[in-house]
């Protein structure tokens, strides 16, 4: 495998990027350090260079949340025909990376191409509006299946697998490779006893749009003040639907026990995470649940919604985190676990171990075998979990 192209409406770089944008990049960024040529078409921002090289991966930019698909077609077909800012451009594979809609590439290129998946937006496309919902999920559930019967399909987690197999996409053709993790930066602190805060504390790591239901957190903050004084919330990440969340904050007369962090960086990230007693990720849908594995580093328990899907997989219920099924028992189970430090420190630590388990070179390692099986004309199914290359040496 000499060259990928990789697919994606965003980049971690978009002010809407998450953790779809980052799981690619991470993948791109091991594939780039194994020699493979690799190229990132994605959609334009304000302030985004057209083109850009970051971490190995060249990144060519064009179009805007609807257009940068048959921008990307085109750029492809012109590319073959050595035009354009994909000229000569030969891939072996392309990851065609579905977020509700796919690039559906194997229409302007013949190398093989493997659909990235990491959930279902059934719950998701109202927010887009009546007509451009149904015509959004139509696309999803029936037209994409379709199309895409016989290509191979990866996603992150045993639930969005078996979400694909609903649709009617094959079982033997779905591959899962789950989400690494980074290490913790080493100027961060790592959740301990003496990081925690002196009062009670729970975080919310997440991009701030409404599928991701951080009115619930706000929501559990007012229902537990009196049974939980002190308490306050921590909300890292930036959106827009971020007034929204400040404003019901202010009708919730909480205001004054939530902090908007916003946008922070890595380090700042941690820093905060460190220093939670609980984490809460309510969720209406997830693929994985990345902030799960970054909040347990820090020996965080997450309590989040098992309707979500994809956290039935990152978490561990009972173990690692809580899982529940509203508002009401979300407000419940946090509540329970900041009053009982003993339960709230070993569910902690049973987190803290799990997290070791993942990280983004095996990430990469398991995809390498999707990607290298997808140019052999092969198909690879279940759950992969290649070994990083340290396991290997030892």
């Amino acid at each position: 495998m000499r060259e990928v192209l990789l697919l994606c409406w965003r980049d971690t770089g978009h002010p809407q990027g998450g953790g779809s944008e980052r799981y690619l990049e991470q993948v791109g960024a091991h594939l780039a350090a194994r020699g493979i040529k690799v190229t990132l078409r994605t959609a334009r921002y304000p302030g985004a260079p057209r083109r850009e090289r970051r971490d190995g991966i060249e990144i060519s930019r064009a179009g805007g949340r609807f257009s940068v698909y048959p921008r990307a077609l085109a750029a492809m077909l012109f590319g073959r025909a050595g035009l354009g800012p994909l000229r000569g451009l030969r891939p072996d594979v392309v990851i065609d990376t579905q977020n509700g809609i796919p690039f559906f590439a194997r229409l302007a290129t013949l190398a093989p191409a493997v659909v990235l998946v990491h959930h279902g937006h059934r719950e998701q496309w109202p927010v887009a509006g009546r007509l451009v919902g149904r015509i959004g999920w139509w696309i999803e559930s029936r037209l994409s299946p379709r199309v895409h019967r016989h290509n191979q399909y990866l996603t992150v987690s045993l639930p969005s697998a078996e979400e694909l197999a609903t649709l009617g996409v094959n079982r033997a053709r779905i591959a899962v490779v789950r989400n690494g993790a980074e290490p913790v930066p080493a100027l961060a602190p790592t959740g301990a006893g003496t990081t925690r805060t002196g009062h009670p504390s729970i975080v919310v790591l997440s991009r701030l749009v409404p599928h991701k239901q951080i009115e619930d957190a706000l929501a559990v903050v007012a229902g537990l003040r009196q049974r939980v004084p002190g308490l306050r919330l921590d909300v890292i990440g930036d959106g827009w639907w971020a007034d929204n969340l400040k404003t019901r904050a202010r009708e919730l007369d909480i205001d004054d026990a939530v902090t908007f962090h916003g946008h922070v960086d890595e380090c700042r990230k941690h820093e905060l995470l460190a220093r939670a007693w609980v984490h809460v990720l309510p969720s209406r849908k997830e693929g994985w649940g990345l902030a799960v594995i970054e909040a347990a580093q820090h020996g965080v328990p997450t309590v989040g919604y098992r309707g979500s899907r994809g956290l039935t997989d990152s978490i561990v219920d009972g173990v690692t985190g809580l899982l529940v099924d509203d508002v009401t028992h979300l407000t419940t189970a946090v509540g329970d676990l900041l009053v009982d430090s003993q339960e709230r420190t070993v569910m902690g630590e049973k987190a803290r171990a799990r997290s070791r388990e993942f990280s983004w070179e095996q990430t990469a390692n398991g995809v390498y075998e999707v990607l290298a099986a997808a140019v052999r004309g092969e198909f690879a199914s279940g759950l992969v979990t290649a070994r990083s290359d340290s396991d290997r040496a030892a």
